[in-house]
C-alpha cells in the first residue's frame, strides 16, 4: 500500500473532515504551523492546538499539552514535528481513532505509518495539508 494515498482519497478526507489536531502548532504568526492552521480554520475546519509550551489560546482555540488530553472527535492529526518524534505522536493519536495521520512537508516515518495503517488509519507523509487542500478543493475544483 502506498502511504501517500491517491488524490481521490485525500480529497474525500478533506471534504468529509471538520476537526484537525495540529501537533506542534506555534502561536507565532510567522511560523508555517500557524499559517497552515489559520488557513484551515478560514476554510471551515476546527483546529485543536497541541503543544506543551502553549499556555494561551491560539487562533481562538484552547491548546492541549498532548493528544491524550484532547477531548472529543479528531478526524485528522496534522504533525509539525521532527520525523524522529512521529512514532510517539502516532501512538497517542491512534487512541483518538482519527481518519488520518498527516505528516507535513519534510516529516515522514515509515514505522509509524505502518503502525497507523494496521489500525486502518490513512497516512499522508511529507506533504502540506494547506497545499493539498488548495489543489484538491480550491475554488476551481468541484467539491
Amino acid at each position: 500500500m502506498s502511504f501517500n494515498s491517491i488524490e481521490k482519497e485525500i480529497k474525500e478526507l478533506l471534504k468529509n473532515s471538520r476537526c484537525i489536531a495540529v501537533v506542534g502548532l506555534s502561536d507565532k504568526p510567522e511560523r508555517d504551523s500557524y499559517k497552515v492552521a489559520k488557513y484551515l480554520q478560514e476554510h471551515g475546519y476546527r483546529i485543536i492546538p497541541v503543544n506543551p509550551s502553549l499556555k494561551n489560546d491560539v487562533l481562538g482555540e484552547k491548546p492541549y499539552s498532548s493528544l491524550k488530553d484532547v477531548p472529543g472527535n479528531v478526524e485528522i492529526v496534522n504533525i509539525f514535528r521532527r520525523s524522529e518524534d512521529v512514532p510517539a505522536i502516532v501512538q497517542e493519536a491512534l487512541l483518538l481513532k482519527p481518519k488520518a495521520i498527516w505528516m507535513q512537508l519534510g516529516v515522514s516515518n515509515i514505522d509509524a505509518a505502518e503502525q497507523a495503517n494496521k489500525e486502518n488509519v490513512l497516512v499522508v507523509m511529507n506533504r502540506c495539508i494547506k497545499i493539498a487542500h488548495g489543489l484538491l478543493l480550491g475554488k476551481n475544483q468541484q467539491q
